[in-house]
């Protein structure tokens, strides 16, 4: 039987190999994998190569590194989570039996306040992307039913339905069904009526009839906003834009945090802070449009 590596580098390979067989997005693959790597590259520097060399002092000190060199303490929280992840797995594969990361403090930050479109900005959204039927598609989607863009890029054909879309589990994230409203439902009809039938069962596609991916779809939206004068504004607001609604409107948090696909309430009740309710208190599971 064949040793067990046990370099950084090799078991940084094995487990970015391992997260690809588990249905983690690409984008999360390639963040994990250049995060690790810079902590591989820092403790090479400090000649510690092997995992069991590793001590919890040695990450304090990685991540104090990033903080000398301006990384914010929401990036630095971020490349700890990757950093986490990666001494799990190598404890879980019993390469280690204590784990030096576990300790390690994830430095305090505050998250901003929600970036929620108004009335006259989302409706100067639309008006900017009106001739452009997949990017409307898209925006209506993300604005009725809150998805998020990873998940309208990997949307198919076949999770259409009449009253609702849905959304297979990936990565950390459970299937879910989301209810689809009449605007959004127009929109995404009139863009596959203009998409023809084509052999990709990708529902948002190229010219060129492949995927159309993450970075696109981020890119003609940015268009968009700046087309539309919308200042300071990215593509996840059309999401935060319609849990705000929602919960405004009176739709209860236990059934928006559901659709959005939140993993905890608390991240729901969160937007509660920057909203006023018309109705007091939730008690509706009747979605408005927007």
């Amino acid at each position: 039987m064949a040793a067990q590596e046990t370099t950084l580098q090799s078991l940084q390979r094995e487990f970015i190999a391992d997260l690809r067989t588990k249905s983690r997005s690409s984008a999360t693959i390639l963040a994990y994998n250049k995060d690790i790597e810079q902590l591989v590259a820092y403790l090479a520097s400090t000649e510690k190569t092997e995992s069991n060399q590793v001590t919890s002092s040695d990450i304090e000190a990685f991540r104090n590194s990033l903080s000398e060199k301006a990384y914010t303490a929401k990036s630095i929280s971020r490349k700890l989570n990757a950093i986490k992840a990666f001494f799990r797995w190598i404890v879980g594969k019993k390469i280690l039996e204590n784990d030096p990361a576990a300790p390690v403090a994830h430095p305090k930050y505050d998250n901003p306040p929600p970036r929620i479109l108004t009335r006259m900005e989302y409706r100067a959204l639309r008006d900017a992307a009106r001739g452009d039927k997949r990017i409307a598609a898209i925006i209506e989607l993300m604005l009725q039913t809150g998805v998020r863009i990873g998940e309208v890029a990997a949307f198919q054909l076949s999770d259409i339905n009449s009253d609702s879309i849905h959304i297979r589990a990936y990565a950390s994230q459970s299937e879910r069904t989301v209810p689809i409203n009449k605007p959004a439902k127009d929109a995404l009809n009139d863009y596959l009526s203009d998409r023809g039938e084509v052999k990709n069962d990708h529902v948002f596609i190229t010219k060129n009839q492949r995927p159309l991916l993450v970075r696109n779809i981020r890119s003609s939206i940015d268009r968009y906003f700046k087309e539309a004068g919308i200042e300071n504004a990215k593509v996840n607001d059309l999401r935060s834009t319609f849990i705000a609604h929602q919960l405004k409107g009176g739709v209860d948090v236990v059934t928006v945090s559901k659709i959005a696909g939140h993993k905890r309430l608390s991240t729901t009740e969160r937007y509660l802070e920057f909203i006023e309710r018309k109705n007091g208190p939730g008690r509706s599971t009747k979605l408005e449009e927007l």
